[in-house]
């Protein structure tokens, strides 16, 4: 295996190459980030979908109502 030596010319053009494929990856996450944003967006919608429509209101309480007794703890 011979080492590579670089000279002025072979420096700046892999300084290129670097900055190429840095903005080249950027590029890819922010698309990587839009198609997790639209399938999000896309779960919700669905969700939302299957749901009934309720009035503010009408959402259960997850706490005791008054018909409701709490038995103690058995020791």
């Amino acid at each position: 295996m011979t080492a590579r030596i670089h000279q002025g010319d072979d420096t700046m053009f892999d300084y290129e190459m670097h900055h190429l494929r840095t903005d080249e990856l950027i590029r890819q996450a922010e698309h990587e980030r839009l198609v997790r944003e639209a399938v999000r967006v896309r779960r919700a919608e669905r969700r939302a979908a299957r749901r009934p429509a309720r009035e503010p209101g009408d959402t259960p309480s997850h706490t005791a109502g008054p018909g409701h007794r709490r038995a103690a703890r058995p020791a």
